[in-house]
């Protein structure tokens, strides 16, 4: 299968420094099943990819050996979605392994800077009435959670060990990671992605360090849903510590339902873009590439979901791991958010 997609290449195999490869790749030159094999993705988004990041591959490009902007996409999205080194893609697609490298670098670059068109927070205070009710409505569908403008979760990616002595990416499972801190809707989409976070700072810490944090002070309307390792708030609404009540229970129950979403969301996104999958090995990369790779996923994962593709055909069902409750100290307490959470137990769970 890989003697079709070796032609990529061979201007540059064969002639080396100074001779364009071909301007143009033609994508019918293989089959559906092939690209959606190999690269992870269907035709018609692949080419989407191409014409979308075309600009920025041809600008970082320009010299007398450049690699198509066709080639580029096709080598990155193999990296993204097998889970293999960049040597092992670059034999699959016929280039050195050093070509391979730009590619994803240049890939990776591109679609960081898309960042802000795909990934975006429409359901922030008082900026898109319309959008935040629309947010409230799907949600509610899912288990008769009312106001939730998202479901907020950190995530780790193991990451190889930094060259230096910094034992901040070290996480409490003992391994090396970047943070993820993810906001998605009830489809799935991403909202909010911040990847840049050391392993070993607390789901709480990253919070309150956060674009996001500052983002939602001063909401007024509607909250996000987190699990017990965060602190209860006005706009953060956490499940009941001890519940007692038949109503509690129910709080509970709709609100692990509703706050799955964003669990179920980064399952999936591991599983179509297997460099992100701890099982299959770390990112061979410095924290800062790391961080770079994992926001380019979470750009593809939304522009895919924007495209029409299923956020979750590719879900894994592996058990989901029980957080560790906040140990909060009574002067973290805030009494106006457990106001607020009791009233909306008592009005739409009793």
């Amino acid at each position: 299968m890989a003697i079709p997609i070796a032609i990529l290449d061979c201007d540059l195999l064969l002639h080396g420094r100074g001779h364009k490869t071909l301007d143009r790749f033609d994508l019918d030159s293989v089959s559906d099943n092939f690209l959606l094999t190999q690269f992870g993705f269907p035709r018609e988004f692949i080419l989407f990819l191409v014409e979308l990041l075309r600009e920025a591959l041809c600008r970082r490009t320009q010299r007398s050996r450049a690699i198509s902007p066709e080639v580029q996409v096709l080598a990155a999205l193999g990296f993204y979605t097998s889970g293999s080194f960049q040597t092992s893609m670059g034999d699959t697609i016929g280039i050195s392994q050093a070509s391979m490298s730009r590619c994803v670098s240049n890939v990776t670059k591109a679609l960081v800077e898309k960042a802000p068109q795909f990934i975006m927070f429409n359901s922030c205070p008082n900026r898109d009435p319309s959008s935040r009710e629309q947010s409230f409505q799907e949600f509610q569908r899912v288990a008769g959670f009312p106001g939730v403008l998202g479901v907020l979760d950190c995530v780790q990616v193991a990451i190889k060990a930094p060259n230096s002595e910094d034992s901040s990416y070290v996480n409490k499972k003992g391994f090396h990671s970047v943070g993820c801190q993810l906001v998605c809707d009830a489809r799935g989409l991403l909202l909010s992605a911040e990847t840049h976070w050391p392993g070993g700072l607390k789901d709480t810490d990253v919070l309150e360090r956060s674009a996001l944090h500052k983002q939602l002070q001063d909401t007024e309307k509607g909250w996000l849903l987190g699990d017990c390792r965060y602190p209860l708030r006005k706009w953060l609404m956490t499940p009941v510590d001890k519940p007692e009540s038949p109503a509690e229970f129910r709080y509970n129950l709709a609100h692990t339902a509703t706050h799955e979403i964003v669990d179920r969301t980064f399952r999936a996104i591991q599983t179509r873009f297997r460099c992100l999958d701890g099982t299959k090995g770390y990112l061979q990369y410095s924290p800062e590439r790391s961080s770079s790779i994992l926001l380019a996923c979470c750009v593809l994962h939304n522009a895919s979901l924007q495209s029409g593709l299923d956020a979750w055909t590719l879900e894994r069902t592996d058990p989901l791991e029980q957080p560790e409750s906040l140990e909060q100290r009574p002067e973290d307490r805030d009494s106006q958010a457990e106001d607020l959470r009791q009233q909306l137990i008592l009005k739409h769970f009793s």
